[in-house]
């Protein structure tokens, strides 16, 4: 891959890129997270989150967090996402992660995956595909991925009838079954759900008819 680190801190000053995870769950928080990187970092640990293996994933987290000039993760809760949508939910997580790492360094650009923008106190760029093609969005991409992940894990013990450490409440065939057998737990995305829901009833119904 080649590098486009230095070239954007070149032009566009210090650059924070942000991506979030679980956008598509049935359940469970989105979680976003804001990096900054320095130059020389080694971007050819980096990569699409959703691409790499979680072994890769948590390997480069380490470096990452090591060598970050400053990185933050935070989420937007199964609640707020009911409340305001998963867009706006997203949008919010990425804003939260940006504002804590401006504690800590002072940002000129934020880098965004997809083609939506936060509400921020700085230059703001959408890059579509950023999550394959920046190293800051990468970078993101792999915190928030693993920190929603481990979040799921953690909910799995908590609630075990749901096997949320299997498929991090996608919607998976196993899922949708656990949700219809016990209904729904605190975490779950209750307008998600019920789409989904309704989604697969009229499926089945045009099957039948």
């Amino acid at each position: 891959m080649e590098s486009m680190l230095f070239d954007l801190n070149d032009e566009k000053g210090v650059v924070c890129g942000l991506d979030e995870a679980g956008r598509g769950p049935l359940a469970g928080p989105v979680v976003a997270a804001a990096v900054v990187l320095p130059a020389g970092f080694p971007i050819e640990i980096l990569g699409d989150s959703k691409q790499l293996s979680e072994k890769q994933r948590l390997e480069a987290e380490i470096i990452i967090k090591e060598q970050a000039l400053a990185w933050a993760v935070a989420c937007a809760t199964a609640q707020e996402i009911d409340k305001i949508n998963i867009l706006q939910a997203s949008l919010l997580a990425m804003k939260r992660a940006y504002e804590k790492v401006k504690t800590h360094i002072s940002i000129d650009t934020a880098l965004v995956d997809g083609n939506q923008k936060p509400a921020l106190d700085c230059t703001v760029q959408a890059i579509v595909r950023g999550d394959a093609t920046i190293p800051e969005i990468m970078a993101a991409s792999i915190l928030a991925k693993n920190q929603r992940d481990r979040y799921m894990v953690l909910c799995d013990a908590k609630w075990p009838l749901y096997h949320f450490a299997k498929h991090k409440g996608y919607p998976t065939k196993e899922h949708r079954e656990a949700c219809l057998l016990y209904g729904l737990s605190p975490i779950h995305r209750k307008t998600f759900s019920i789409k989904q829901e309704n989604s697969r009833k009229r499926d089945e119904q045009q099957t039948l008819f």
